[in-house]
Formats: structure tokens, C-alpha cells, sequence
């Protein structure tokens, strides 16, 4: 049986967006674990893209096909920039949706891994503005995650982390407690080149 390790436990007198969590949040990334965290409309599974062993992990517990791929958020377009293939149309097309919850699908950079992009040249990528999310990426972690909705896959999306315990009682998870966003969804995706709507 895996342990499940629960930030409220480590502090559970503190506001759920402390320092404290995020920093612990960030040291289980670094060590190369999945964590879930709050995102404008659910909760998220994340771990750190450049870590292949990390994101196999996630892949395992989402019960994801590595061929359909992954999105990446970060708290600035700077931070995604390595990874994409970017020009003045499509700057201009996605600048104005970010920080939001839009997702863009952009083509890739040749040496972005297939365990992001699955069998796609592409890649989904938002800038985040809620607040746990953004944080995670801005001020300790440094650079974009991994954001996939935490749940399996065929399941429904899960909004609250009660939920998350019972879903996934046997993985090795950090949760970041916090409150998702206002939306009923899961972010809209677009693609970036045609601007045509795919979620």
C-alpha cells in the first residue's frame, strides 16, 4: 500500500494558500513526484515535464495513453516559450486569453518529448491565473507543469479534495488543498494556428 501524503496535514492551521505548502509542494516535485492541485475548474494531477520517470508515473495514475498527450501551464508565456514554436499571429492570438482559462494547442519545439506531446507535433499550454496553480510555476517551482484533470480516465473530473482521497487511495500523491475556480468546465482548448475551438 502507498502512502498518501496530505498537505493539510502538515499544516493544517495555516490558510490554504501558505508559502509553507507551496514549498513543500515544490520539494515533492523536485524529488520527481505527482502532486495534485487546484485549477480554474478542477483538480489537477502535475509533476515536473522534463522529468520522463515523473510523468510515466502520472500517465499510470491517470490511466492516460502517452500518445494523446499532455498540458503544460505556467505563470508567463516566457516560461513556455522553449518549448513552442511561436510567430507574431499566433502571439497575437493567444496573448490576450492569458493569464486565463484558456488552453492553446501550438506546434512544438523539435526536442519536446513524446511523453508531453504523445503522438502530436503540438503542444497544449495555458498561462494559469488561479492562484495556487500560478504560484506553483511563478515563485518556487520556476518553470511550466504538467496539468491534467485528476481523475481517471472515463471518470468525472473531480472539484473537491475529499474526493481526491477515496479516487486514488492507493497512489503516492501530494495534494495541495485549496478551492478551484468559478468554472463549470474544464478549460476551452483552441488551436492556436487555425483558431478553431477543439474542446
Amino acid at each position: 500500500m502507498t502512502r498518501y501524503i496530505n498537505a493539510y496535514n502538515l499544516a493544517p492551521k495555516m490558510p490554504y494558500h501558505s508559502n509553507f505548502k507551496i514549498k513543500n509542494a515544490v520539494r515533492h516535485l523536485k524529488a520527481g513526484a505527482v502532486i495534485a492541485y487546484p485549477t480554474e475548474a478542477v483538480y489537477g494531477l502535475g509533476c515536473d515535464p522534463l522529468n520522463e520517470a515523473a510523468v510515466m508515473t502520472l500517465l499510470d495514475i491517470k490511466q492516460r495513453p502517452i500518445e494523446k498527450g499532455l498540458i503544460l501551464i505556467a505563470s508567463s508565456l516566457e516560461q513556455l516559450r522553449p518549448y513552442l514554436v511561436l510567430d507574431q499571429t499566433i502571439i497575437d492570438r493567444i496573448t490576450p486569453t492569458w493569464p486565463g482559462p484558456i488552453t492553446w494547442v501550438i506546434p512544438a519545439q523539435p526536442w519536446v518529448p513524446k511523453w508531453l506531446r504523445g503522438e502530436h507535433q503540438s503542444l497544449a499550454v495555458r498561462v494559469t491565473n488561479h492562484p495556487i496553480a500560478r504560484d506553483l510555476c511563478a515563485h518556487q517551482f520556476g518553470s511550466p507543469l504538467v496539468s491534467t484533470s485528476a481523475n481517471p480516465t472515463t471518470r468525472p473530473a473531480i472539484k473537491e479534495s475529499r474526493k481526491l482521497l477515496k479516487t486514488f487511495a492507493d497512489a503516492d500523491i501530494f495534494i495541495v488543498h485549496g478551492k478551484v475556480g468559478e468554472l463549470a468546465q474544464e478549460t476551452a482548448i483552441y488551436d492556436a494556428v487555425s483558431g478553431n475551438r477543439l474542446r
